[in-house]
């Protein structure tokens, strides 16, 4: 893994922490570690397990990255987008436990998970471009409307919605929601109940509901990356007025 992404294994449960010790940036060692873990899990035929760190999953891509610009933005931006299409297609049950606020990238990945277990508290969660002046990724509309109401997603998508634990959970985004110190435990559980599957039927069901979704994301990812370089990753850095809008946004 990196010095960002844990990895422990006990009982048939992997346990995937990220923790960069701030905001839980995807930055491209962070998206490395998080793949490199999924394989570790796939090899040790777990159930997943993912976390973050006190009060935050994650707030998105690495705006560091994004900034510079170039290839690195661009790989970096492809490797998140596809992580999705992993986890959808992940062999074994998939459980997030989101510790906190969550933001942009951190939510579609976040939604990605078979079951997403939120925190109570003064927490966000919100698909923030439109709100911040970006376009929508395609694939994260895609991940969006695979879990959210429709009125939710409408908001989530066209109004850059900012949602509290509360609403998150009756939108979508979680399927239960506990207190902070009931989450590790809860996960647990989850996870030793998940273990009881049929492999099979459960990998079996995935592919099949699942089917268009992922192929959908695979098709969005280079969409996706071509508006990327329309807007001006391809060169030193994206354009200034973009890089304007996500810090502000982050201050």
């Amino acid at each position: 893994m990196t010095d960002a992404v844990h990895y422990s294994f006990a009982d048939g449960i992997a346990r995937i922490r990220i923790d960069d010790g701030k905001r839980n940036a995807l930055s491209p060692d962070v998206l490395k570690g998080i793949n490199d873990a999924l394989d570790r899990a796939e090899a040790d035929k777990a159930v997943v397990v993912l976390t973050g760190r006190d009060d935050v999953f994650s707030a998105g891509f690495d705006l560091k990255v994004m900034k510079r610009g170039g290839p690195a933005a661009l790989r970096m931006l492809k490797t998140g987008y596809a992580m999705t299409g992993r986890v959808l297609a992940h062999p074994r049950p998939v459980i997030v436990a989101c510790n906190g606020h969550c933001m942009a990238m951190g939510v579609f990945l976040m939604l990605a998970a078979d079951h997403v277990i939120g925190t109570r508290g003064d927490y966000q969660v919100a698909a923030n471009e439109v709100a911040i002046g970006l376009p929508m990724p395609r694939t994260a509309a895609t991940m969006l409307k695979h879990r959210l109401l429709p009125a939710a997603y409408q908001r989530a998508v066209t109004l850059g919605e900012s949602f509290n634990t509360e609403a998150a959970l009756k939108a979508g985004f979680f399927d239960e929601l506990v207190e902070p110190e009931d989450l590790v435990t809860q996960a647990t559980a989850k996870a030793v109940e998940l273990k009881k599957l049929d492999t099979w039927a459960h990998a079996n069901a995935k592919r099949q509901i699942r089917r268009s979704v992922i192929r959908r994301i695979r098709w969005t990812v280079w969409a996706d990356m071509l508006q990327a370089i329309h807007m001006g990753f391809r060169g030193t850095k994206p354009r200034e007025s973009v890089a304007r809008r996500r810090d502000a946004a982050t201050d």
